[in-house]
């Protein structure tokens, strides 16, 4: 009896569960189909015209509502950026899912996040399956975003605070290198540490004036090359740079 009881109990609350988990299913939906029509409409400024179904699988999986304040819980999948605290937002989904495909992920790459926020970002990239190292200057930011990933099964995402401009050459050289701050130029430190055949994607423009994303491409001879995409506003990478 007491077994069966127990039984029901844990039933009972795996239900529960998975029904709060399907309150936001069509909230998901929605947003990657909205992902979708703006990939197509923006694909002249961006050179992508189509998604990667491996990115809209994980856009579609991955609980945007649990990377949010409580307070914005009610907006999680809206296509907008939202405030995450310490002047610091959470990226719009649009972008989560341009700057992605842009990368190139591949099943055990190696890549390089500067800018953790909430972590968001960071748990897209691991559900397709790269090792991500997440770097996050603002600490509390940063601890806070460990703790969650590790909650949510994302146990494999190294976290740390610091200064990302710098990068974090011990787990490099790094395949793809992702930036979601604002920077003035592309980071020198970001670029060395970037594998011959790897990609970046950084936002470059003064702060909240004209800003563009930036793919950078290391050639296997060692050479860079840069190409302006589309227009973006992110806050302004920090540090001691």
């Amino acid at each position: 009896m007491v077994r069966a009881l127990l039984a029901g109990c844990i039933a009972l609350f795996a239900g529960a569960a998975a029904l709060a988990q399907d309150r936001h299913a069509e909230s998901r939906r929605a947003m990657v189909e909205q992902i979708v029509a703006m990939v197509r409409a923006m694909g002249s400024a961006t050179g992508e015209t189509r998604i990667d179904p491996r990115v809209i699988q994980v856009m579609g999986r991955v609980p945007r509502h649990e990377f949010v304040p409580a307070g914005q819980i009610a907006y999680a999948y809206e296509n907008r950026p939202l405030p995450i605290g310490h002047g610091q937002t959470i990226s719009q989904p649009y972008i989560v899912a341009v700057m992605s495909e842009l990368m190139r992920v591949g099943t055990d790459d190696a890549v390089l996040e500067v800018g953790t926020g909430s972590g968001y970002q960071a748990a897209v990239l691991a559900e397709l399956g790269a090792k991500v190292s997440t770097i996050e200057i603002i600490e509390p930011l940063a601890v806070q975003a460990a703790e969650r990933l590790r909650q949510l099964g994302y146990t494999g995402v190294r976290a740390r605070a610091g200064d990302g401009y710098h990068g974090w050459p011990e787990h490099g050289p790094f395949d793809a290198i992702m930036v979601t701050a604002a920077a003035g130029h592309v980071p020198p430190p970001l670029v060395r540490q970037l594998k011959p055949g790897g990609r970046m994607v950084i936002p470059v423009g003064p702060p909240f004036l004209a800003q563009h994303l930036v793919l950078v491409e290391k050639r296997q001879d060692g050479s860079v090359s840069t190409r302006q995409l589309l227009p973006v506003r992110f806050v302004p990478l920090t540090g001691g740079h």
